[in-house]
């Protein structure tokens, strides 16, 4: 019986990177051994057991073959013959591909030391085809460690795998599992340039696949590309920390802009309506968490009004806070307001990238300032007042609010002077790549 590091923790001890975690590959043993030196089996797949004292998880060498399309159409095999060498093959890429001994030395049979140098992701073998997970796996690589290329050869692989339908065959679930790991990396864009280049989000998320070569209007969106300013914003999303919520919501925000008539671009007239249908549709079909999926029609809907906070007269701001229930859920409303600022800041290009990173935008203070201040006013004492008038009791707290919104941002001067604003009624009026936007605001 021998026992040896595998994976993950020999690529990052390369890299000079902290080991998170360990796994082993056990050779030359069987499941009644493993059992009887203490280790607890816990694998349904195939024989993987917890060590009695770190809990650390230890699987028996194996072998697998292709049975079925997906990544669930295996059959394994696990027996004291099974060698190092026969495990290793099986592996995804060669910088996963190497193990460590128990005295240090690296067993390396794929050249996986070579690759992790030159910053390379390569397959090990055809073994990669079979399963279509490897394809996300490769793509979230990507996210986590933003220097590495795709060697040409693994990518012709993966285009080949997306066009016989291996990656039809994924279930939603393990889709969205690998792109929300994806997407909490270092440099979440990475993801999607992978797996676009290869075909898989075309094949995945269509609607999103669509923003690429859009145009929006150039003195708003230095970027132009809308596929690229998605990638800016889910970037900038990852460099502010934003959870995982925020990161979806930012991603889905503008895909009513790929459904909107060439011929009227780069004006993408009522987008965030256009929007809201296929936000839905994407997160039903990946089965997006609620959470998520809430935030991410929130944001599409709302976004241009974030924008445009600095001209919204009280009433509408109030109108606002009650479509997005900012008073039940005031951290989901700042969740909203957080991907409204990835839209603000994730566009330009080399010229003026840094400009719209340090352009005050003072939309989210002041919507949170109007959210306090309506939240201030006392509901119950109001109601009181109505005692055999219920009817009253809304329209009389909502005149409240939008007094208390009124006086907070200093808007008395301010309502006539926005009574024509196109969005005091409609959440999703009055497209602003149409409309000059207030002062150091950028078109959504």
């Amino acid at each position: 019986m021998q026992t040896y590091v595998v994976g993950g923790a020999v690529r990052d001890a390369l890299l000079g990177l902290p080991v998170k975690d360990r796994d082993f590959v056990v050779v030359g043993a069987t499941p009644e051994e493993m059992v009887a030196r203490g280790f607890r089996p816990v694998g349904k797949d195939f024989p993987v057991f917890l060590h009695p004292d770190t809990q650390e998880e230890y699987a028996l060498a194996r072998t697998e073959r292709k049975t079925a399309p997906g990544y669930h159409g295996f059959v394994f095999h696990t027996a004291p013959d099974v060698t190092l060498e026969d495990d290793l093959v099986r592996r995804d890429l060669t910088i996963n591909a190497m193990a460590q001994a128990e005295d240090g030395t690296i067993i390396d049979p794929h050249g996986g030391r070579a690759d992790v140098a030159s910053r390379v992701f390569r397959h090990v073998s055809s073994a990669f085809e079979e399963d279509p997970v490897r394809i996300l796996r490769l793509a979230r690589f990507a996210a986590r460690f933003g220097d590495f290329t795709v060697a040409p050869e693994t990518m012709a692989l993966m285009r080949r795998m997306v066009e016989a339908g291996e990656v039809d065959a994924l279930v939603p679930e393990r889709v969205w599992q690998e792109l929300a790991r994806g997407m909490m990396e270092a440099t979440p864009s990475r993801m999607f340039t992978v797996l676009r280049e290869c075909g898989a989000l075309a094949r995945l998320i269509p609607e999103l696949d669509a923003l690429w070569g859009v145009p929006q209007p150039p003195a708003h969106h230095p970027e132009i590309d809308t596929g690229v300013h998605m990638m800016l914003m889910v970037d900038y999303a990852a460099e502010r920390g934003f959870d995982l919520c925020v990161r979806y919501a930012a991603l889905m925000h503008d895909l009513g802009k790929g459904v909107t008539p060439s011929e009227e671009w780069p004006k993408h007239h009522g987008h965030e309506g256009l929007g809201l249908k296929l936000v839905d549709q994407v997160s039903k079909r990946l089965k997006v968490p609620n959470d998520c999926r809430d935030l991410a029609v929130m944001t599409a809907r709302e976004h241009g009004n974030v924008t445009r906070a600095e001209v919204l007269r009280a009433t509408t701001i109030v109108n606002l806070l009650e479509r997005c229930d900012a008073f039940r859920k005031p951290q989901r409303f700042e969740q909203m307001l957080q991907a409204a600022e990835c839209d603000f800041r994730g566009r330009g290009n080399a010229k003026n990238m840094q400009d719209f990173r340090t352009r005050p935008y003072p939309q989210s203070a002041r919507l949170l300032m109007a959210l306090g201040a309506a939240r201030s006013i006392n509901a119950g004492v109001i109601a009181g007042r109505y005692n055999d008038q219920k009817e009253k009791i809304p329209e009389a707290i909502r005149k409240e609010r939008v007094g208390a919104v009124k006086r907070a941002l200093g808007d008395s001067s301010r309502e006539e002077e926005a009574a024509g604003d196109p969005a005091a009624d409609d959440p999703a009026a009055g497209d602003p790549t149409t409309v000059d936007p207030a002062p150091g605001a950028a078109a959504p």
